[in-house]
C-alpha cells in the first residue's frame, strides 16, 4: 500500500511550514495528503470565538488545490501530542509537523513535542521547522548496522519526484579503542566510500542504489562528535532535506545513535529533518 501525508496542525502559525513543503512532496510524489487540525483545550469564554484552525484550514485547501493535491480533512479534539501518534499509527502515513507553539517553560520541562512523536509513531516522520524549498540538495546520513535503509528509500523517492541532487554521509565518532578495524576507518576518512569496512560497504551500497536510480548522488565522511559534524555540514551545504534513520528501529542502533543523533539534530537543524525506523523483512 502506497504512503500517503499526515499534516498536522494545532492552529499555530508556525504549522503552516509543515502544511507548505508537505504538499509541495505530496504534489511532486502525487501523493494523497490528509490534514488533520487538533482543536486542544480553549479557554470556555472564547468557546464562541473564531478559531485559528479555520483560517489555517481555509488557506491549506487553497493550497492543495492550487497544487492539485489530493486531500482529505480531519478535525479531533484533545492533546495534540496524543492525538497526532493515535492517527499516525492507524495508517501507511508519513507525518509532517513544524513545532507546536509550546511555551518555553513547558519544552523545558516535558522537551519538545517532536521528541515525544519520535518515541511514540511508529511511521516515518517529516519534522519541518521551515518550509525549504523546493527540495533541491538532501542530505541522508548513513550508519553501519543497515538501519538506516529505510529513511534512505524514502529518500531515493523524494529526490527522483524533485529532481535533487543527494550526498550520502556517514560520521566517525571519535574512539580510544585502536583495533584494525577502527584504524582502517580513522585513517581513510577520505575515501572511505572505497574501504572495505563496515561503514564503506554501507555507503558504497547507498550510493549504488542512489546512483541505479539515476541520481546525482556522492558520498562523503566526516570526523568528530555525530552531531556537531551532522549540523556542521547541513549548514555549509545548506540542505533543504535532511533523512535520517530513527534511534527506535532497534536496540543495537544505539551503537551509532547514541545519545539519540535523530532528536539532537532535528532540535537545531535549520532544515526539515526526516526519519524513519527500520522495518527487518520476514
Amino acid at each position: 500500500m502506497k504512503s500517503e501525508f499526515l499534516i498536522v496542525t494545532n492552529g499555530f502559525k508556525g504549522t503552516w511550514s509543515a502544511i507548505e513543503y508537505g504538499a509541495a512532496l505530496a504534489q511532486s510524489m502525487q501523493m494523497k495528503t490528509t490534514l488533520l487540525g487538533v482543536t486542544e483545550e480553549l479557554n470556555p469564554a472564547a468557546i464562541d470565538d473564531h478559531h485559528p484552525l479555520e483560517d489555517i484550514f481555509a488557506q491549506a485547501v487553497e493550497l492543495f488545490q492550487k497544487l492539485n493535491v489530493e486531500y482529505a480533512l480531519d478535525i479531533r479534539n484533545g492533546l495534540a501530542e496524543r492525538i497526532i501518534p493515535e492517527i499516525a499509527n492507524k495508517g501507511n502515513f508519513i507525518t509532517v509537523v513544524s513545532p507546536l507553539g509550546r511555551p518555553q517553560l513547558k519544552r523545558w520541562l516535558t522537551g519538545r513535542s517532536i521528541r515525544l512523536l519520535m518515541e511514540q509513531i511508529s511511521n516515518p516522520i517529516l519534522y519541518v521547522p521551515q518550509a525549504c524549498l523546493p527540495v533541491k540538495k538532501l542530505l541522508v546520513t548513513v550508519g553501519g548496522l543497515g538501519y538506516g535503509e529505510a529513511a534512505e528509500n524514502i529518500a531515493v523517492q523524494i529526490a527522483r519526484a524533485n529532481d535533487a541532487e543527494v550526498t550520502l554521509l556517514y560520521v566517525v565518532p571519535p574512539t580510544d579503542l585502536d583495533y584494525p578495524s577502527t584504524r582502517g576507518v580513522q585513517e581513510h576518512v577520505d575515501n572511505l566510500a572505497e574501504t572495505d569496512t563496515l561503514p564503506g560497504r554501507s555507503l558504497r551500497k547507498a550510493l549504488e542504489i542512489a546512483q541505479g536510480a539515476g541520481l546525482n548522488a556522492k558520498a562523503k565522511a566526516r570526523q568528530g562528535n555525530i552531531v556537531e559534524e551532522i549540523l556542521a555540514e547541513i549548514k555549509v551545504e545548506n540542505y533543504d532535506l535532511v533523512c535520517m534513520g530513527s534511534a527506535y528501529s532497534a536496540n543495537t542502533l544505539r551503537q551509532y545513535y547514541a545519545p539519540n543523533v535523530t532528536a539532537e539534530v532535528a532540535d537545531s537543524a535549520s532544515c526539515p529533518v526526516l526519519t524513519a525506523r527500520f522495518t527487518r523483512r520476514v
